[in-house]
């Protein structure tokens, strides 16, 4: 199924539900949630998933698992969709949060496959086995740490979210303090007990993060002179650092 809306199909008896969607360059899926447990891969571009836990970023030829019934937004940079929509009932190993995980070279061809089913396809046939066989191949992958939490408390949330849109070097404890009415000993401390990292260990990993849309569309050396790094090499080495793999392979497969 290709552009079909889920709401039109979501009743059909099947456990897996494939849907291939194409969006605008530039969309934005507001929050929104969904019956059944989906599982989001992107062909192409980049996502940025949010919910109320933290903020998930899934580059090309990535996916995220995404728990049912569970609000979320998605943010869509040229990106070219395969989901499919399991219901609970199948998947009990389901993750209960949110969790960014890559994808093989054969769960791709199976999701292309799947695409191209019809609502009702066959359970006994070939149809019927692609499903199955994916539901196996997404139990046994391993999630990528590309994920910054969300404080619990609004007042820290709202500080958060507003640095995720716009990530800024030049900002401290000092200000996000203020910010919150705080002093900045009864800031760190909060956020600490909230979130288990300091406020700047937080802000250099939603840095970090924020990266990747902006590496589709310029060098590794252009995004760490923007993100306040003195070298790619720095840059380099602190994404790596924190996520297992170089910048360089956020948006490209190999």
């Amino acid at each position: 199924m290709r552009n079909v809306p889920l709401a039109e199909v979501d009743r059909v008896d099947r456990a897996v539900l494939p849907i291939g969607t194409d969006y605008p360059p530039v969309h934005v899926l507001d929050w929104h949630h969904h019956r059944r447990a989906q599982f989001l891969y992107g062909a192409t571009g980049v996502m940025v998933v949010e919910t109320a836990d933290g903020t998930w970023t899934v580059p090309t030829d990535r996916a995220v698992l995404i728990p049912p019934a569970t609000p979320h937004r998605v943010r869509m940079l040229d990106v070219s969709t395969r989901s499919l929509y399991v219901e609970p009932a199948a998947v009990p190993w389901w993750p209960a949060d949110c969790r960014v995980v890559d994808v093989t070279p054969l769960l791709r061809e199976l999701l292309l496959a799947a695409v191209e089913f019809t609502p009702e396809y066959d359970l006994a046939g070939r149809d019927g086995a692609v499903a199955a066989l994916l539901l196996h191949e997404i139990a046994a992958l391993a999630p990528l740490p590309l994920h910054v939490p969300l404080p619990t408390s609004p007042d820290l949330a709202t500080l958060c979210r507003a640095y995720l849109d716009t990530p800024d070097v030049q900002v401290t404890n000092t200000e996000w303090a203020s910010r919150a009415s705080m002093s900045e000993r009864a800031f760190t401390r909060r956020f600490r007990q909230e979130l288990n990292q300091s406020p700047a260990a937080w802000r250099l990993k939603a840095r970090l993060l924020a990266s990747a849309p902006l590496l589709r569309d310029h060098t590794v050396t252009e995004v760490a002179a923007r993100l306040g790094y003195s070298s790619p090499a720095a840059f380099t080495a602190a994404f790596t650092a924190s996520f297992g793999l170089a910048p360089s392979k956020l948006v490209q497969r190999g």
